[in-house]
């Protein structure tokens, strides 16, 4: 392999690592948060017991999320130099701002909120909290405005003489209509992935509990985690389904060959079915290889564009479009594919959607069995919870993997209706001075370090969300200016 190749693999090993975490501190922070708001509040002892709780798997989460962030970086200046020359005038400045404000937000204020328990009025400990909720959400923004400029470059021209792309408008880089639209997802889908966390813990314990003794004290405790993870998942849900919408029409705007790509459609339609199973050669280039077997009439087109009898271009029309604007070969001669990959894009697509249904499921079982003040014992209830806790986040994996992934043979697409020479093909963005070897030998390192890190990850989890909530402390009185005893954590 080349080091292209290996670069790409690298990149995209640490990337799904990193970005498995990164949800669940996003939601999490949020809803425990919320938690210690309800305490303060109410004064109830359960909600105190619940932040703490699920502030301890916050914490290892975090952790691991800052540890594995940090090689991202160290890429781009890297295996990807070329591509860090040609766009750093632009990508970087995204990237600082999340590192200048909202990382050193969320590190400074996570620092008080876990050793300010005791030691802070409550007022000013739950404000910690919360300026570290917003931390990690305004992390997000940044973040995505710097991936949403490589799906569709804006607020920048081309120098012919240094041979970069220049910022002439920041504010058109933060508002980009591509950001505006992948960050209501990004975020819906952040309190997808904690709300099945919260609630598959919730009902783990309920379940545990109820049909051990039906009369334990902390069962009140496990269900009101549970039927809150179970709201927030139906919540979140809905928003991920419209956001998700938005998102799918202007990717076909922008990028008509991803989407084409995703329906494996190949030839132009008016209306266009949406495929719901293609059968063909595992790993086909050529779409004609791919024939859909079950598909819903109309539904591409009311996705495409909210008209269910509109036109939506194939791949085979849309190929020699591309030629025709960007070129049918590159600057060393070799033939541009510019139709992403059939099996990784359909599949990818139907993973993220798909996977989703166990929370769908989770939630509503939740509901029902839990209606009235019951508390469900139902063993099934246990299995369910425990199934669906990974499902949001191989269903973000595979909805990252798809935006990435379909967007090559660009690492930055082209602007279909801005200039046409801002765009880099992934070839091209790789560094011309990192051999294969190099790049191999970290790779390899990186893959054995992460394994480990995953281990100690989920043992952490698991140890800690087996553990349950710390006892009951004695009644304490809302109105004291401090919390019963710091927040615990075996590092």
């Amino acid at each position: 392999m080349e080091a292209l190749d290996l670069a790409r693999w690298q990149f995209g090993i640490t990337t799904v690592y990193h970005f498995v975490l990164v949800p669940l501190t996003i939601g999490l922070s949020v809803l425990v948060a919320i938690m210690q708001t309800a305490w303060y509040r109410t004064g109830n002892e359960k909600w105190l017991r619940l932040t703490k709780f699920y502030g301890k798997l916050l914490l290892i989460n975090f952790a691991l999320g800052v540890a594995t962030g940090i090689v991202q970086e160290f890429q781009f200046g890297m295996n990807w130099s070329e591509y860090s020359r040609y766009v750093g005038d632009i990508f970087g400045a995204p990237l600082a701002m999340e590192a200048l404000i909202a990382f050193f937000l969320e590190s400074t204020f996570l620092g008080l909120w876990i050793f300010g328990w005791d030691k802070l009025p409550r007022k000013v400990h739950l404000a910690t909290i919360w300026l570290l909720a917003i931390g990690t959400t305004l992390s997000a923004y940044f973040i995505i405005a710097a991936n949403s400029w490589m799906q569709h470059p804006v607020g920048a021209e081309y120098n012919p003489e240094t041979g970069r792309a220049e910022m002439n408008d920041i504010w058109a880089v933060l508002t980009n209509p591509t950001t505006l639209v992948a960050y209501p997802h990004v975020i819906s889908t952040a309190f997808l992935v904690a709300g099945t966390f919260v609630c598959g813990i919730g009902v783990y314990w309920m379940v545990k509990k109820a049909r051990a003794n039906k009369d334990d004290a902390d069962l009140p405790m496990y269900r009101t985690a549970a039927r809150f993870g179970a709201w927030v998942m139906i919540i979140a849900g809905a928003a991920v389904i419209i956001s998700g919408d938005e998102q799918a029409k202007i990717m076909f705007e922008q990028q008509p060959i991803k989407m084409a790509a995703a329906e494996a459609l190949c030839e132009t339609e008016q209306p266009a079915a949406f495929s719901l199973l293609s059968v063909g050669h595992l790993g086909a280039t050529d779409c004609n290889d791919v024939k859909t077997v079950l598909a819903i009439p109309g539904m591409l087109s009311f996705l495409a564009t909210g008209d269910w009898n509109a036109e939506v271009s194939g791949l085979n029309d849309l190929q020699p479009k591309y030629v025709e604007r960007y070129g049918a070969v590159d600057e060393n001669g070799d033939v541009i594919h510019y139709q992403p990959n059939l099996l990784i894009t359909y599949w990818t697509f139907r993973l993220m959607i798909g996977l989703a249904v166990f929370c769908a499921a989770l939630a509503l079982a939740v509901l029902w069995t839990t209606r009235k003040k019951q508390y469900a014992d139902q063993k099934w209830m246990k299995t369910l919870a425990v199934v669906s806790l990974p499902m949001p986040f191989l269903a973000a994996s595979f909805g990252w993997i798809f935006t990435e992934m379909g967007r090559q043979p660009f690492v930055v697409a082209p602007n279909p209706t801005g200039s046409d020479q801002i765009f880099l093909l992934t070839t091209f963005g790789v560094s011309t001075a990192v051999s294969a070897t190099m790049v191999l030998t970290s790779m390899i390192v990186f893959t054995v370090v992460y394994a480990v890190l995953g281990v100690f990850w989920f043992r952490l989890i698991h140890r800690y969300a087996v553990e349950g909530a710390a006892p009951a402390n004695p009644p304490h009185n809302p109105d004291d200016g401090e919390a019963p005893g710091p927040l615990s954590f075996a590092y």
